[in-house]
């Protein structure tokens, strides 16, 4: 026969027991959590410095590109790499003298060889000179502007005012082909007829390219209407060509 007295013991005696049984059921479960939460911690910090490395290997691979695109009048002169294709850009050639009558007649453009460059081509008075045979990309861009001059202005005093209001600004690429005795055959042409308001600014830009194939001596050059007008700035007037291949 059970006493009384007996009974509480009993019960812890049950309820140790069932303190004893639980405990390596929760033991592998704590275990367990704190394992997966150490791999994602691993997986995490993998995938942030994955990150950071294509992040550094991108601005690494960037930075001679937008090197390339800096100013060249701020770096002088941009040379290409020595292995680098035949190629050349040459900016508007500064302070050149126009005659300003209004003439519709052609003028061949001079370039800027120190602000520019040209590599395994040559350059004289305004040509480019083809110096290795293949398929070459050849375009070229021209601004004209025109702003009425007011009669402060000390350097146009005594000249009468330009008649600018059907004035033709035409665009014109030649090729010089040595196969056919140096002849000029015009390879481009664009531009437009333009009504400038002789009491505001004006301006307007013709640009054009096209892909050709050249021989070893065949000359590139750009003519234009109305050259008095051209921008000054090698931003907007420059000529240019690069092999793309044989």
């Amino acid at each position: 026969m059970c006493r009384v007295s007996d009974i509480p013991a009993q019960k812890y005696h049950l309820k140790s027991e069932n303190a004893q049984s639980s405990e390596p059921t929760y033991r592998p479960l704590l275990f367990g959590t704190l394992a997966v939460m150490g791999l994602l911690q691993v997986a995490s910090s993998v995938a942030i410095l994955l990150h950071l490395t294509g992040y550094l290997q991108e601005v690494i691979q960037t930075e001679p590109v937008l090197n390339a695109l800096k100013d060249t009048r701020k770096n002088r002169r941009c040379k290409p790499p020595k292995d680098s294709l035949p190629s050349a850009h040459l900016p508007i050639k500064a302070h050149q003298e126009f005659s300003k009558k209004g003439e519709p007649r052609a003028i061949t453009i001079d370039w800027d060889e120190v602000h520019g460059y040209h590599n395994r081509m040559g350059y004289q008075k305004g040509k480019l000179l083809v110096m290795e045979s293949g398929f070459y990309y050849v375009y070229a861009k021209t601004c004209f502007r025109y702003y009425k001059y007011t009669p402060e202005d000390s350097s146009q005093a005594g000249t009468l005012p330009v008649d600018v209001s059907n004035s033709q600004l035409i665009q014109y690429v030649y090729h010089e082909s040595i196969k056919q005795n140096s002849k000029a055959q015009m390879l481009m042409k664009t531009g437009s007829t333009m009504r400038l308001n002789n009491t505001s600014y004006n301006m307007y830009c013709a640009q054009q390219g096209r892909g050709l194939r050249l021989e070893e001596g065949d000359t590139l050059f750009v003519n234009v209407s109305n050259a008095w007008m051209l921008d000054p700035e090698g931003e907007g007037t420059y000529f240019g060509a690069i092999k793309l291949g044989n």
